[in-house]
């Protein structure tokens, strides 16, 4: 980028406000503009604000937009990198799931790594028993690529505000999906990481395994910035350590195909064939590049569902309750037999296409993620394409504990993937279109 200002680039080359061009930039983009003093944070910021206050009316992520604050924490951004500090997030716009707050000790790191909370975004609301949906005071929220459905949830508002471009990065919390879902079905990438990795102060150790707060992005490198942020170093220490501000590295293609199990359904999910088969001919590509290898075996783990909702309510002591320390037990040594054999674990990320704004019914859109709060092995969704409706679809990639960056790794290569695949396509189609408009005017060879 050449230009001194989101806006100024954008005017030069469409005429346009200056959030188009901001909307398409990833958060390591804006840092190292920032950071080498191309860009000021509050320029980033104040193209933020004007995004949102463009777009967010009909999907309505936010719950709040906190324009003051951000502009001021903006302003301190730019000191800081004036007096020669290294922030790896200089000037990157947070949304900031409703259920955390500035205090926090995640997002107190996310802004020492120069992060600039720009609001809150919508939770689900009281009244339904389920969670995949976001509520503000407009109505719900809405999925940005397609306002009839749900963008997921419990963390909605943060993915629809990174799909729709209003922020590239919004933390999120995940305790049976609610990372994972809502970035499947908004397209975009959500980390839970290790269980007991990123700690919260005064919860018991088997909580923090279950509920784990992680990232919405729309870029691997992005995913990985934060999680650098949040634990001090890309080579992720032990929890307690220290955050210390670094450069994190981005992640690179694995150096060789890492073994690959897929199941679509964990050996108990209902989960619908379009979801199946896109996800499955998704990784399928994968497997063509280089990036996995596949991996036959045999996956049929107990279903969780009593097990997650006995944790979660906690009854006298639900963790130390005989049934639930041996499901807890069957689906840990389970998935650690795969790991035994493969090193990754591959799922569509939910059973079924994003409902509509009146529930999903029968259907449980957990059925395939809760497990691994459970057992705290690390998951991750990338987008993996649509249904032949044209609905998106998550792939999930889950891990061995602590291998966050394998999960990294092949999210960086399956967009550099995705992307290879979509020229060609875009190459192919422009192609026959000439061939058949030569046909139609006579021209060719017949």
């Amino acid at each position: 980028m050449n230009t001194h200002s989101v806006a100024a680039q954008t005017a030069s080359e469409s005429g346009g406000t200056g959030s188009a061009a901001y909307g398409g930039m990833s958060a390591a983009q804006i840092a190292a503009e920032v950071g080498a003093g191309r860009l000021t944070a509050r320029e980033v910021v104040r193209t933020a604000l004007a995004r949102i206050a463009e777009v967010d009316e009909p999907i309505r992520a936010f719950t709040q937009v906190w324009t003051v604050q951000a502009l001021e924490q903006a302003a301190a951004v730019d000191r800081s990198v004036r007096a020669g500090d290294r922030l790896p997030l200089a000037g990157v716009p947070l949304a900031v799931k409703g259920t955390r707050s500035l205090s926090s000790r995640h997002v107190s790191r996310l802004m020492a790594a120069g992060c600039v909370p720009v609001g809150a975004t919508a939770t689900p609301g009281a009244g339904t028993r389920w969670q995949t949906w976001g509520a503000t005071d407009r109505g719900p929220t809405r999925n940005p690529h397609d306002p009839d459905r749900s963008p997921g949830g419990s963390s909605a508002g943060s993915a629809a505000a990174v799909a729709a471009g209003m922020v590239p990065l919004a933390t999120g919390s995940d305790g049976a999906g609610s990372v994972r879902i809502p970035a499947a079905w908004c397209a975009v990438v959500g980390l839970k990481p290790t269980g007991g990795l990123l700690p919260l102060p005064g919860r018991p150790a088997y909580r923090a395994r279950r509920s784990v707060p992680g990232p919405l992005a729309r870029t691997a490198a992005d995913a990985a910035a934060y999680l650098c942020a949040l634990t001090g170093t890309a080579a992720l220490p032990p929890p307690g350590a220290p955050a210390a501000p670094a450069a994190p590295a981005p992640p690179v293609p694995p150096a060789r195909p890492l073994r690959t199990v897929w199941s679509a359904t964990l050996g108990f999910a209902d989960t619908q064939p379009s979801v199946a088969a896109a996800a499955r001919a998704f990784l399928t590509g994968l497997a063509r590049a280089g990036i996995v290898a596949p991996h036959s075996a045999t996956v049929r783990l107990p279903d969780p569902g009593d097990c997650w909702q006995a944790l979660r309510a906690d009854l006298h002591g639900a963790v130390h309750h005989r049934p639930v320390a041996t499901t807890v037990a069957a689906l840990t040594a389970g998935v650690d037999r795969l790991f035994a054999e493969a090193e990754l674990l591959a799922t569509p990320t939910t059973p079924n296409p994003p409902h509509g704004h009146d529930g999903p019914g029968e259907l449980m859109s957990v059925a395939l993620t809760w497990a691994f709060n459970i057992t705290g092995h690390p998951a991750i969704s990338i987008p993996a394409g649509r249904t032949a409706a044209g609905q998106p679809v998550g792939l999930q990639l889950v891990a061995p504990p602590g291998r966050e960056a394998d999960l990294l790794a092949v999210a960086a290569a399956a967009e550099t993937t995705a992307a290879v695949e979509a020229k060609a396509t875009a190459e192919s189609t422009g192609a026959a279109e000439t061939t058949r408009a030569a046909g139609t005017t006579g021209a060719g060879a017949y």
